[in-house]
């Protein structure tokens, strides 16, 4: 396959330490350019990492007519803008979570999703560990499946970084909460009927830095979790059914080409006598990611909004959550 031709829009941390190092191991990624609203940053990044061509501006790495892909790492409140300005450039967008801060703002994409393709950038679900415990739920080793239990937490109480900037879509809901909801529509297969979110926000920097939340995918099937940007850090999805139960130990920052293990406990055993522990294939999901849209841009296939839905989806649930916050009862997923 003939490499696409990549370029990316700031010099975001999850690009320089997480991202882009593994587009650059790729072959079937040519990462052409990387563009900062400050060309030395831009030139500082470029040097540092090996890349050809550095830009002052978004738009005039949107110009270059030799990229055909653009990974967008902004922060959340440009995700979608910077996204349709690359759509109408004629760019195909891997866009980071969340894709949008609202449901209404992604369905703004709607358009251009006809046009190139464009997807919100998920990378656990290309990760072994997590296509293992869907086909341990989809073949039926855990029974019928009643419950996901999400637990994610960081330590960042810094003012000045954009996560904890409300007004730019900060806080731990849209940053992590965002994977707890995730986990559940990827392991159910579903979609969550109703919400009901608790939530505590900084007095100073009106984020929220611990939100809880209860969702109902009906038939018997719930996801609760918590998340917290001012907690010490940890991870854990469990995966409980009718016979048995499914831990993911390091569920969302997997090591850089490690190997993940995964707990199977068909027996329900106390003790844990009936848990065995499965060692997934090395993987880097971050380069499976950016593989797997290549690999979609090279196909040929025209581009079809209904693949935006998967984000709409997404921002339907967390719009409920907000929308329980406020009125402090349940919210049905429009």
């Amino acid at each position: 396959m003939k490499p696409v031709v990549w370029g990316v829009l700031s010099t975001a941390k999850i690009g320089i330490e997480k991202v882009i190092p593994e587009m650059l191991a790729s072959p079937l990624v040519e990462l052409r350019a990387i563009a900062s609203r400050s060309l030395p940053s831009a030139q500082a990044a470029a040097g540092q990492l090996g890349i050809q061509q550095a830009y002052g501006s978004y738009e005039d790495l949107l110009a270059d007519p030799a990229i055909e892909a653009i990974y967008n790492p902004l922060p959340n409140h440009l995700h979608v803008p910077l996204t349709l300005q690359a759509a109408a450039a004629g760019k195909h967008v891997l866009c980071e979570k969340p894709f949008a801060l609202s449901a209404d703002e992604a369905l703004t994409v709607q358009a251009a999703a006809t046009r190139v393709h464009i997807e919100e950038a998920f990378m656990v679900r290309h990760h072994p560990q997590w296509q293992r415990a869907r086909e341990l739920v989809r073949t039926g080793r855990i029974g019928t499946p009643r419950a996901v239990q999400v637990f994610f937490s960081y330590f960042n109480d810094d003012g000045a970084n954009i996560r904890n900037q409300a007004a730019i879509g900060g806080g731990a809901l849209y940053d992590i909460g965002c994977y707890a909801v995730l986990a559940g529509r990827y392991l159910f297969e579903a979609e969550p009927l109703r919400v009901v979110s608790l939530v505590d926000r900084d007095p100073a920097m009106g984020v929220d830095r611990l939100t809880s939340a209860l969702l109902d995918f009906g038939g018997g099937r719930q996801v609760s979790f918590t998340v917290s940007t001012q907690s010490v850090p940890f991870q854990r999805v469990q995966v409980v059914g009718t016979t048995g139960r499914i831990e993911l130990f390091i569920p969302f920052n997997a090591a850089r080409g490690g190997q993940m293990r995964l707990a199977l406990d068909e027996g329900g055993a106390l003790d844990g006598s009936g848990v065995t522990v499965e060692t997934l294939p090395a993987a880097e999901q971050y380069r499976l990611e950016v593989e797997a849209f290549s690999r979609r841009v090279r196909a040929g296939t025209p581009p079809d909004a209904s693949g935006l839905g998967d984000a709409v989806a997404q921002a339907r649930v967390i719009d409920a959550l907000w929308q329980s916050e406020r009125s402090g009862g349940w919210k049905s997923v429009e």
